[in-house]
């Protein structure tokens, strides 16, 4: 592991350098990784593995649409594309990577799989620690572990087309082979990680389930919606709001917070703008406060993941989140946002 500084604070992460793909591979050269779940994070991580070199097979029902996304994907029935359950009893590592709902109904289907000396591996702490109100409870003699790559599939695998990596945590629950960390650590190198940073199930999930509802969705999307209201309540056009809230941040901004971080993206503003920031951040992060506080505090209450276990195992979850969805699409920010996406140059 190299020790790396972060901002004063130092911490073991996991490269390439010191854990090379070569080394990955020997790890798992004898095992079959069985990817249960052709989803969100499934194809990103199962099609990384494959071209990494691995020995990866892919579990899902069959005549569903996530069967045929995966044909459509090079996988091939009956060689490294099988039912649910035969991929389950093939793998020595089952990479469960259902929706958290998914997982839940699942479980006493795949449990039985779990034989000695296998590896369950999660890219969410969700069935883990919430254990008392999922049901997922894996048997004593299999390692549990998990790579939580911090980022969606699909950036995953674009991210490793580029010949790039996302970041990604790793946590071991439960080594009962003695070979865990290393299995855990190879997976995470081999599904195309930047670098892996250790956590355990718990803070993986109460970190995902904050940011998520938080600064990377809930939170830019409510301030995205108020800056928005608030130009077009004081007469400036769709075009120049959105412009103003999110075309300049996402296209021109946030590229250079990324590389160098927010300081730099500052001083390569205005002066003006500078000011502006400087005078203003402090004002929004003590507004917010105590919203992230309390958000906070309801996920370690699992209120949070009650809400979702809720709602997600519900039969018409699916029409109810097209029809939010929806009232996302079709409002006039974002709208406007569809046709300004459609007039930047190239398209």
């Amino acid at each position: 592991m190299a020790t790396i500084n972060f901002g004063g604070v130092l911490e073991d992460v996991v490269t390439r350098e010191e854990f090379p793909m070569e080394k990955a591979r020997e790890v798992l050269k004898n095992e079959t990784i069985a990817i249960i779940g052709y989803g969100v994070q499934g194809p990103g991580q199962a099609l990384n593995l494959k071209d990494n070199g691995f020995n990866v097979i892919i579990g899902q029902r069959k005549d569903s649409k996530t069967w045929d996304k995966a044909v459509a994907d090079g996988w091939v029935p009956g060689e490294t594309l099988f039912g649910i359950e035969e991929a389950a009893q093939k793998g020595t590592i089952i990479q469960y990577l259902l929706s958290d709902a998914g997982q839940i109904q699942l479980w006493p289907t795949l449990k039985p799989f779990l034989t000695k000396g296998k590896a369950l591996y999660f890219s969410h702490g969700f069935g883990i620690t919430f254990k008392e109100k999922t049901n997922i409870i894996p048997p004593a003699d299999v390692d549990v572990i998990l790579v939580a790559p911090k980022g969606s599939g699909t950036s995953l695998r674009r991210l490793f087309l580029a010949g790039q990596g996302l970041n990604s945590s790793f946590a071991i629950f439960q080594d009962a082979t003695g070979r865990a960390r290393e299995r855990v650590i190879a997976l995470g190198i081999g599904v195309g990680s930047g670098y892996l940073f250790e956590t355990d199930f718990k803070k993986e999930v109460y970190s995902d389930l904050t940011g998520e509802r938080g600064t990377l969705m809930g939170a830019i999307q409510g301030i995205f919606a108020a800056q928005y209201q608030t130009l077009r309540n004081n007469g400036h056009s769709p075009s120049e709001a959105f412009n103003e809230t999110v075309e300049e941040l996402t296209q021109s901004l946030m590229p250079l917070v990324a590389e160098n971080g927010m300081d730099w993206m500052y001083a390569n503003c205005s002066t003006t703008a500078q000011r502006g920031a400087l005078d203003w951040w402090k004002k929004f992060k003590d507004a917010t406060q105590p919203v992230f506080d309390e958000l906070y505090a309801s996920v370690a209450t699992g209120k949070e993941a009650q809400r979702s276990i809720d709602l997600n195992g519900q039969a018409d979850y699916r029409p109810k989140l097209n029809a939010e969805l929806e009232e996302l699409r079709n409002s006039e920010m974002w709208q406007a946002g569809a046709a300004v996406r459609k007039l930047r140059p190239g398209k």
